[in-house]
């Protein structure tokens, strides 16, 4: 069976600076058409640093769901940035440290039933003492959490970040 839709017609009913939401109508495999409305975002780069025994968390305060998270490095690719140098960036800006090199562990899609936004995990290795660079908006505390920690606060529910109980299943 084909499943692919075909767009008739693109709107924009919302342009921002972190989003942008558009209208599509479509014609569906079986002829019919429909309307998918889908949230514009330029991806993400996530980190996973694993240093001796222990993997390095933010804890962030995340105004759509009311509270602070704990999450493990992350942020919004930049216009014409390569996702690679984002995590690189990233790490640096929210725990001031910079890594020798990053390797992709993972692309995940976090919602593609509203969503095209790709979110890109990398693991970090070679990582070395920086400074921290946040964006003026920014209120980041970072920790070295022992790996097995990490593990249950997952298991229990205190990690609920997508990105981040996928980075702690490749540990």
């Amino acid at each position: 069976m084909d499943f692919e839709e075909k767009t008739l017609d693109k709107k924009y009913v919302y342009k921002g600076k972190i989003l942008n939401l558009r209208r599509d109508e479509i014609v569906l495999p079986d002829g019919n058409e429909s309307v998918r409305e889908i949230v514009e975002h330029g991806g993400g780069s996530a980190v996973l640093c694993v240093k001796d025994g222990k993997v390095l968390l933010v804890r962030q305060y995340r105004y759509a769901y009311g509270k602070v998270l704990w999450e493990i490095p992350a942020g919004k690719i930049n216009a014409g940035e390569d996702p690679r140098e984002t995590a690189f960036r990233e790490l640096e800006e929210e725990c001031g440290i910079i890594a020798e090199d990053m390797e992709l562990i993972a692309e995940i899609y976090p919602s593609p039933g509203y969503t095209e936004e790709i979110i890109r995990i990398y693991s970090a290795s070679g990582l070395r003492d920086g400074k921290t660079h946040f964006d003026a908006d920014e209120y980041v505390e970072s920790f070295w959490i022992d790996t097995e920690e990490a593990k249950r606060m997952a298991a229990n529910g205190e990690i609920n970040d997508a990105k981040t109980l996928i980075a702690l299943s490749r540990i």
